[in-house]
């Protein structure tokens, strides 16, 4: 099978498992009355899926791992290239995932890490997009030490469009807003019955649920939260700004949004996210979704929140 070929079905798969995640979603809904269109949308879609992750790709491809390939030259040793491509995969879906567990868990427990990680935990409503929504400096982390292995090591090329395309699907998969009950199964896979709980707005969850794609690594090492009952608020427990640009910059300093929506400009381009809901809902139907979210939760400060934090 060809390259080409293979780029053309992953492509495909993440296409298909857009529309089904999407419909699933309308039809089994784990949080009731969250709309489609809602809050937050546009910057999910077009500046963290499309835009950053466009633009992170040739970063970390091109100008990470490439040079690094070549001053250390370890592919041409071809470590893992005799293995069937099935087995590639494989090894590096676990290897990647048991140290995305900890180095996750190490980013809600460390004061530093932790301003690369809380725009992922930013978004009051989670669905089958929400996980696009993440640090570029986290990105960079963890796409270089997830692909890096694969290249350094000779894997056969196909094996990083095929992680690739599973990584993608299985991130909206558990961040999904779908009533899945899998039973004894979350014990092994993870999915949205952990997942939804590690995004709410609830002290029980902050140090629980690291897992990505297999939950047992949260069994195993004690941070396993599953109870019978579902989150009511989901975000941050204290201001975060809304705008890709002003999270992106908040790793550094945080801003003021409300300040800066004086200006004409700011709040011109502020309010592209209303006017992308527009082309679809009309105004009537923004009002509509307005009235329609939960209410923000009760706000602390963040530094009221990292009291928590150990050092």
């Amino acid at each position: 099978m060809s390259q080409s070929t293979v780029l053309y079905m992953t492509s495909s798969i993440m296409l298909t498992s857009v529309v089904a995640f999407i419909w699933l979603e309308r039809t089994y809904p784990y949080r009731k009355g969250l709309p489609f269109l809602r809050e937050g949308i546009w910057s999910d879609f077009f500046w963290y899926s499309v835009v950053q992750n466009f633009v992170l790709q040739i970063v970390i491809f091109d100008y990470l791992i490439h040079p690094i390939d070549i001053h250390f030259n370890l592919s041409r040793l071809h470590l893992v290239s005799a293995w069937p491509v099935a087995c590639q995969v494989l090894f590096f879906l676990f290897l990647h995932d048991f140290y995305i567990y900890w180095f996750h868990r190490w980013q809600h427990n460390s004061k530093i890490l932790w301003k690369t990680h809380e725009a992922h935990h930013s978004a009051r409503a989670v669905d089958w997009i929400a996980g696009s929504r993440s640090h570029a400096l986290e990105i960079l982390i963890n796409q270089t030490i997830e692909f890096l292995p694969i290249v350094a090591l000779g894997a056969d090329p196909m094996v990083v469009p095929i992680k690739a395309c599973f990584d993608g699907v299985w991130g909206m998969y558990i961040h999904s807003n779908i009533d899945v009950r899998s039973g004894k199964l979350q014990y092994f896979i993870n999915g949205p019955e952990m997942h939804q709980w590690h995004h709410a707005d609830e002290q029980e969850v902050f140090f629980a649920n690291y897992s990505t794609k297999f939950a047992i690594w949260d069994w195993l090492f004690g941070t396993a939260y599953l109870p019978k009952t579902k989150p009511t608020k989901y975000g941050l427990p204290y201001a975060y700004p809304d705008d890709y640009f002003l999270q992106t910059l908040a790793i550094v300093k945080k801003v003021d949004e409300q300040k800066l929506l004086r200006f004409k400009f700011f709040k011109s381009y502020h309010g592209l996210g209303t006017k992308f809901l527009q082309l679809f809902k009309g105004p009537q139907a923004v009002t509509a979704r307005k009235q329609e979210e939960p209410a923000a939760p009760v706000q602390r400060s963040r530094a009221a929140h990292e009291k928590n934090l150990p050092e």
